[in-house]
């Protein structure tokens, strides 16, 4: 894996010592500028993004996600209260969330290609509610993460 591929992780989300690791990738047509302005969004997610319902913006006005944003997301039946963490525009993209018996950290890769760009969308999650969840439904976050792709995919092409 080249560096410009590895997700930065915070010492406290390493997926060594994380319960959940879900990695997902797609190619897309667009280019990362487009792929960008989907991506941070995140009150239009919904339009792409099944799993997800409304997003509240926290600290600002704007409906796209900069450096430091808080925002909350109703997302697997859980509501979550997440924070930017890394912000590179048209490039990475992370948040660190927390809800009831879940932390959890989402990062985002947009690397150029020949014909648009590859997204590449890791988490790792610990807590209880995690746990009773990798038991349940072991391959939800991943499927509902593959789905989110391929909407933002559609959208990026699309538009």
């Amino acid at each position: 894996m080249m560096d410009s591929e590895a997700i930065i992780y915070p010492v406290r989300f390493d997926p060594s010592t994380s319960l959940i690791f879900i990695r997902n990738e797609i190619d897309i047509n667009a280019s990362p500028e487009k792929v960008w302005l989907w991506l941070t969004s995140a009150t239009s997610w919904y339009q792409f993004s099944s799993n997800t319902s409304r997003v509240l913006m926290i600290n600002q006005h704007s409906n796209y996600l900069i450096a430091g944003t808080k925002f909350m997301v109703k997302t697997f039946g859980t509501r979550l209260l997440n924070a930017v963490t890394e912000y590179v525009p048209c490039q990475r993209l992370a948040w660190k969330a927390t809800g009831p018996g879940i932390l959890a950290y989402h990062a985002w890769l947009i690397i150029p290609t020949e014909t648009g760009c590859k997204v590449i969308s890791e988490e790792t999650q610990k807590g209880w509610l995690c746990k009773l969840g990798k038991m349940l439904m072991p391959n939800r976050i991943y499927n509902y993460h593959q789905k989110w792709l391929e909407g933002l995919k559609r959208k990026a092409e699309k538009e």
